[in-house]
Order: structure tokens, then C-alpha cells, then sequence
């Protein structure tokens, strides 16, 4: 991971995020950063205690959205508006050699965070994360700029990296989408991967019949086996709402609900959480 100190257009000399954790940690005297090369945290993180990030109407300053700005002789130009973003790439995830130091922002990275870094977009933004190869998926917020080197387009915080179950590996295929809140009227956009029309998105109004996703899957088969284990978790009704991914194939979303309020929510996304069954969200009707 390298980032730019806000406010200075330079170029960076910091070491690249690794791909993976390091088993042992290395002195960096004179360094900006205590420990040379990045790892995982020492203690054990529990999925549970991540705290779900709930996206929420933004207010941007200079801190971090200077633009254009050069990294390592690369210049790169910030996004005017998050809306309508979407790609696909490969994610990889930064943490304890981080961890309490300032973002691009002026904010401290807290690596037990569900948080990224991106090169582009503005901040502070919200993304729905998807690896794509186990459909886990996540809202993190965007706070820092990075990764400036190989072919990764987004650096995850170690806790997001976990929750979508590649913190172990490094990287993962991800699917990158923007959300956009509507601060008078409060609804959500999320952008979406294979979009209509450029203006298209999919529209959740908060305040309306709330929902956990726990997975979306292209066989009906793995979809009833979760659906089934959900139902051992819960007096909540069960469903699998099955539609069109937009290329002809067909996505089966389990979800439960409706439910009522925030505790109940995290309640339960806490119990799929430690049962092993991926990262829930919300999602409105």
C-alpha cells in the first residue's frame, strides 16, 4: 500500500502493501512506519466484532480530493462524483504496518475497520465489495488512497479483507460498486455491475421493509442448503428471491425478514457471521 500525505504532490518512497501477511515482523529504523513489511494482527479477529458500515450522507473537503495528483511519476485525476462506478479487478488488503497511522484524509486507518483505499474516487465514499469467488460481499468506506503498484484496484483493511474470507491469501477477484446517499431524500443508489442505462442503479429507499441478504448464488441448489442452515438461526421468514444478473443468468438471493430495527439486525448478522455463512447486508423494499 502507498499513499500520498495530503496536501503534497510527491512522490512516494514507502514499500508496497504485500500480498500476503508476514510471518515475522521487520525493524524499519528511521522509517515512517515501525515495521517494514506489512502482516495481519497478531490476536485473533472475530467476524463478529466487525462493525457493519451503514452507509450515511457525506460532506467532502480538499483533505484527500486534491486533484490531479503524482505518485511514484503516475499522475492520477479524483473522480467529481462517485455515481454510477463500477468494476471489476483485483482487491488486496493492508493492516497492522498501517494501523494508527494517518489516511489520505487526515483519518486514522484502524485496521479492525471495514475501510479502503482507492485511487480515484472521492472521499469519503461508500462501495459494496463482492469476491467473486465465494459471492461474499460487504459495504466498506473508502478513506485513503492506494494501491500504486501491480494491477489491484482496490486495498482493503485487514477486518474487510477477513470478512470476505482472502485475508489469507492476499488478494481475491472482487467486484467493485459505488453507493450514493441522497442527503434530502435518504435513498441509497447502489451502482450496478451490468447497468440498463448509464443512469441506472438500484434504488433502496431507507425507512422502508428492511431485509438481510446473506448471499446471492448461481445454483438454486447452494441457495436452499444456506436458506436451510439460516432457518436453524432464526424464527424470521426465510426466502430466495431469484432474478435476472442482466447477462442472462440468474442470481438466487437468500434473505430473511422482514425485520424490525438495528438490533435485530446485528443481532442476527452476528449469528450468520459466526455460523460461517458469509457477510451480510441490508437491503430495503
Amino acid at each position: 500500500m502507498r499513499r500520498f500525505i495530503p496536501g503534497l504532490m510527491v512522490v512516494m518512497t514507502l514499500a508496497a502493501c504485500s500480498s500476503a501477511p508476514s510471518s515475522s515482523p521487520t525493524s524499519n529504523s528511521g522509517g515512517r512506519y515501525s515495521i517494514a513489511q506489512d502482516r495481519a494482527p497478531s490476536g485473533q479477529v472475530h467476524l463478529g466484532s466487525i462493525p457493519e458500515v451503514i452507509p450515511e450522507p457525506v460532506t467532502r473537503t480538499q483533505a484527500g480530493n486534491r486533484s490531479p495528483y503524482t505518485v511514484l511519476g503516475k499522475t492520477y485525476t479524483v473522480l467529481r462524483t462517485e455515481k454510477g462506478y463500477s468494476e471489476t479487478g483485483i482487491a488486496s488488503w493492508y493492516g497492522e504496518k498501517f494501523h494508527g497511522h494517518k489516511t489520505s484524509n487526515g483519518e486514522v486507518f484502524d485496521m479492525y475497520q471495514a475501510s479502503a483505499a482507492h485511487k480515484s474516487l472521492p472521499i469519503p465514499s461508500f462501495l459494496r465489495v463482492t469476491n467473486l469467488d465465494n459471492n461474499r460481499s460487504l459495504i466498506v468506506r473508502v478513506n485513503d488512497r492506494g494501491p500504486f503498484h501491480g494491477d489491484r484496484i482496490i486495498d482493503l483493511s485487514y477486518a474487510a479483507a477477513l470478512k470476505l474470507g482472502y485475508a489469507d491469501r492476499g488478494t481475491a477477484r472482487v467486484q467493485l460498486d459505488a453507493i450514493v446517499v441522497n442527503q434530502e431524500r435518504r435513498a441509497v443508489t447502489y451502482s450496478s455491475s451490468r447497468p440498463a442505462s448509464p443512469e441506472q442503479g438500484v434504488r433502496e429507499q431507507v425507512g422502508g421493509r428492511r431485509y438481510l441478504q446473506v448471499g446471492a448464488f448461481s445454483e438454486m441448489h447452494s441457495a436452499q442448503r444456506v436458506s436451510d442452515q439460516l432457518r436453524q438461526l432464526t424464527r424470521h421468514p426465510v426466502f430466495i428471491r431469484s432474478v435476472n444478473s442482466g447477462s442472462g443468468n440468474v442470481l438466487h438471493r437468500v434473505r430473511v425478514g422482514p425485520l424490525r430495527d438495528n438490533r435485530e439486525i446485528r443481532e442476527l448478522s452476528q449469528r450468520v457471521v459466526a455460523a460461517n455463512l458469509g457477510s451480510p447486508y441490508t437491503v430495503a423494499e
